[in-house]
């Protein structure tokens, strides 16, 4: 009997060793990715948001690394042609007019593709949204990258507030349902947060989180519908303490505002509380008052006066650098505002939708960054330079700096305290989405998200179109 028992173990045992065995087996037939990077031709810097598309229609997208992990069963060992797009980036076209490349996939082999930039400006990578290296990870690669929660942020505005650069974001999109965060979420970083201003580019943030370790609501306010908050600045009181503040709306179906105010950040439930309500719609009073909104930026007048600037792009109210002013009504003041921008070198003019200002050391003047109404390859997606004397205006010599074909780049912004003040880079972010275009199908991870470009403006002065 005893012998019946050892026999049935073992026979047990081996049957079990068999199942390992035949399950590892199974798992050494998945196919092992071909590696393909994308780089630029000029400088050999990784490039992100490049499409690469089989001839049925599989797509792939590089990351932030450039890279994109090509595990297709059905294409290895196959000569395979990929459509390559890039928004700016692109390859020189065949005898057909098909811009692309061939290659054989084979497991484990790395293939280059370099690609060619187009306009001025570099792009350096995604800021926010979740598989910034994703394709790298398929790879083995960027095994220390760790995922923060969401999938995606709308339209930046950013201050310095306790010596940390204070981040606030609108509508985010998160994994768990299709309706995500509806009122502005915030996060802190180092006010220089990038070490290093060459791809591949990862920016950590220390999102205000909720108990799961999601980002969570920060802005709040007593009312139906999302909260959408404008023009943060950071503004001594009469005590000397700091305050951050911002214009808040109030949104009802589909995008109409009801209702706009003033809201303060409360440094011990770290959420923006209201501060005053001025304007509600009603009949007798259906349109808002000019109210702080856009970007704001600090000037100093000719008589030595600091004044916070708001606009969006260009200034369309001012009043003086303290809290008090800011926070009555009665002190602030219209600034008549640029319509239109001239073209360098021509007569044509542009209508810039949003963007923002700044001052500029290296070139001595003001400079700005805007996205053109109705542009010639997409709607809201040509992003255009152009530089001023004054923040006031008149601007003029605009260029053209960064191109995204059918598809929208809106509400950009200027990260000038990221660089020395005398450095000729200028960088600047700014949401790509699928809203407002022409685009059939979505980036997939990098729509609705923030997308960070580099100017450098020594090799921009020397070129053709230079202002």
């Amino acid at each position: 009997m005893s012998d019946t028992i050892d026999r049935l173990s073992s026979f047990r045992l081996c049957l079990r060793i068999t199942l390992v065995v035949c399950l590892l087996s199974t798992n050494t037939l998945a196919v092992e990715p071909c590696r393909i990077e994308v780089v630029d031709q000029s400088n050999g810097w990784p490039v992100p948001m490049v499409e690469l598309e089989t001839t049925n229609h599989i797509r792939f997208v590089t990351d932030n690394a450039g890279l994109v992990a090509f595990d297709l069963p059905e294409l290895m060992n196959t000569p395979t042609w990929l459509h390559v797009r890039g928004h700016g980036y692109s390859v020189a076209p065949d005898g057909f007019g098909f811009r692309g490349v061939r290659i054989i996939p084979v497991p484990g082999k790395t293939f280059r593709i370099e690609v060619q930039r187009e306009l001025a400006a570099k792009r350096l990578g995604r800021l926010t949204g979740g598989g910034l290296f994703s394709e790298s990870q398929k790879l083995g690669e960027a095994n220390d990258w760790r995922e923060q929660n969401l999938l995606g942020c709308d339209s930046v505005q950013n201050a310095i507030f306790n010596e940390k650069l204070f981040w606030l974001w609108g509508d985010t999109t998160l994994a768990g349902y299709p309706l995500g965060r509806f009122h502005s979420i915030a996060a802190t970083t180092a006010q220089t947060p990038l070490p290093s201003l060459v791809p591949p580019i990862g920016l950590r943030f220390d999102y205000f989180n909720d108990d799961q370790g999601t980002p969570r609501d920060i802005a709040r306010m007593p009312g139906d519908g999302p909260t959408w908050l404008f023009g943060m600045v950071s503004l001594p009181d009469q005590n000397g303490q700091h305050r951050l503040g911002a214009t808040y709306s109030k949104i009802k179906g589909p995008l109409t505002e009801y209702e706009k105010g003033l809201c303060v950040w409360n440094e011990q439930t770290e959420q923006f509380d209201r501060h005053r309500v001025i304007w509600k719609m009603s009949e007798q009073d259906p349109s808002s008052p000019l109210m702080p909104h856009g970007h704001s930026v600090f000037w100093t007048d000719q008589h030595g006066e600091q004044w916070v600037l708001f606009g969006d792009p260009f200034p369309t109210i001012r009043c003086r650098a303290t809290f008090e002013d800011w926070s009555t009504p009665k002190r602030w003041e219209s600034i008549d505002t640029t319509k239109t921008v001239e073209m360098a070198n021509s007569k044509q003019t542009i209508r810039p939708h949003r963007g923002a200002i700044a001052f500029n050391a290296y070139r001595d003047c003001w400079v700005t960054i805007f996205t053109q109404t109705s542009g010639n390859r997409s709607e809201l997606g040509e992003i255009w330079y152009a530089e001023s004397t004054s923040p006031m205006g008149p601007w003029s010599a605009a260029i053209k700096v960064v191109t995204h074909d059918k598809y929208t780049f809106y509400n950009p912004q200027i990260h000038a305290e990221w660089v020395d003040k005398n450095s000729p880079v200028l960088l600047f972010e700014g949401t790509y989405t699928s809203t407002f275009s022409k685009a059939k199908t979505p980036t997939p991870r990098y729509d609705y998200n923030q997308i960070l470009y580099r100017l450098d403006l020594d090799t921009l002065r020397n070129s053709k179109d230079a202002p």
